[in-house]
């Protein structure tokens, strides 16, 4: 129609009648999703045995479409297998370093879900996508980030409910019950730990859900809980079956939920047990090939806080050593924040004297050159 109007018919015509010539719908084709199969056309005289081989060349190019796929098993095995190296290295390594590695990772997978592959395929995609931002949340959690961490952590709650995979699921929910725990928010922690704990699932999770409840209890000043959420971490360990799919920071190692106990049991008014579940964790820890530098310094806090709470400055100060010894990178939110609470006790008449005092100003040095303030300090992308 365009073609038969020339400069003057143009000019004739009414505007909205020009605009409607000008800016034509949409066809079908513009409309047909990406990599859709291309449409067979039907001739509209098509009848009888025609039409019947038509419908069935039809169905021939979807299915050609359905079984392609732009990715295969051998590549989804190797992501899991990135994966697993991530949580494991990032109990060893510089976080930062750790979190661009994570990142990319996680960009390569989205990039594939975008695009078609078969429904077992994808559901395997977003359980591998669900882990990383899980550890994106504990990554951005541990540099002191938690904003970022929840918005992480409820990017792979996604995941895990497209998966309908229930470890992740358990997994999500413990990286945030983690998050809202040092974010102040212990009810969300609680209810989170909780929430999970209701997972049938393998490996580890239960037991570091249990501990993490025990955490939150023992923050609130519920001390008859959070004993019975420790005792309860027991019984998760003894009723375990299986391995971890991820391991490494997803994972609860006897040392971990140590320390965990050390914490409570420091916050309910036990420091005699707290001491003896924190030597039991360096105990557990030695000899082990891979060991945690942000759980073995949050081991030796516990002990320097039980030498505190009976008036031993000096022991607390020898406790802390290796904890002092950290390079800066790894000197993690969770880490510098307890030590601001051990450093918030020092002064009471129990702490008192020289030894107190060297304490005071080693723990405040110690935070000043941290991964976190770092962070704060590093230049944004696009800086001169």
């Amino acid at each position: 129609m365009e073609d038969l109007l020339d400069l003057e018919d143009r000019r004739a015509l009414p505007e909205a009648d020009l605009r409607l010539l000008i800016h034509r719908p949409p066809t079908a084709e513009h409309l047909a999703p990406p990599n859709a199969p291309s449409p067979i056309v039907v001739p509209s005289e098509s009848t009888g045995t025609d039409l019947v081989r038509l419908a069935a060349d039809e169905s021939a190019t979807w299915a050609q479409w359905a079984e392609a796929s732009n990715v295969g098993d051998i590549a989804l095995e190797q992501m899991m297998a990135e994966t697993r190296a991530l949580a494991s290295d990032y109990l060893t390594s510089d976080p930062v370093v750790l979190f661009v590695r994570t990142r990319a990772l996680r960009d390569r997978i989205f990039a594939l879900l975008e695009g078609h592959q078969h429904p077992r395929q994808s559901a395997a995609l977003y359980v591998a996508a669900g882990y990383l931002c899980g550890l994106l949340a504990w990554m951005s959690s541990d540099l002191g980030q938690l904003r970022d961490a929840d918005t992480q952590g409820r990017t792979a709650w996604l995941c895990a409910e497209l998966a309908g995979h229930n470890d992740l699921r358990a997994w999500v929910l413990s990286t945030r019950s983690k998050v809202a725990f040092w974010d102040r928010r212990l009810r969300d922690a609680l209810n989170f730990a909780r929430r999970g704990a209701t997972y049938r699932t393998t490996g580890t999770v239960a037991v570091l859900l249990a501990c993490q409840e025990a955490d939150a209890w023992s923050e609130l000043g519920a001390r008859d809980e959070a004993l019975v959420a420790l005792a309860r971490a027991e019984d998760a360990r003894a009723a375990m079956s299986g391995e971890d799919e991820i391991g490494g920071i997803l994972a609860c190692q006897p040392a971990r939920q140590q320390n965990y106990a050390a914490a409570v049991q420091l916050r309910v008014g036990h420091p005699a047990d707290a001491l003896r579940s924190a030597d039991n964790a360096l105990t557990l820890l030695t000899g082990q090939p891979v060991r945690a530098y942000g759980t073995e310094a949050q081991i030796h806090i516990s002990q320097a806080a039980a030498h505190l709470a009976t008036g031993e400055a000096e022991g607390a100060l020898e406790a802390l050593a290796p904890v002092f010894a950290l390079p800066p990178d790894h000197r993690l939110a969770p880490v510098t924040r307890r030590l601001g609470e051990l450093c918030s006790g020092i002064g009471r008449p129990y702490t008192s004297g020289t030894a107190a005092v060297g304490l005071r100003q080693a723990i405040e040095e110690f935070c000043v050159d941290s991964a976190p303030r770092h962070l704060a300090l590093s230049p944004g992308e696009g800086s001169a």
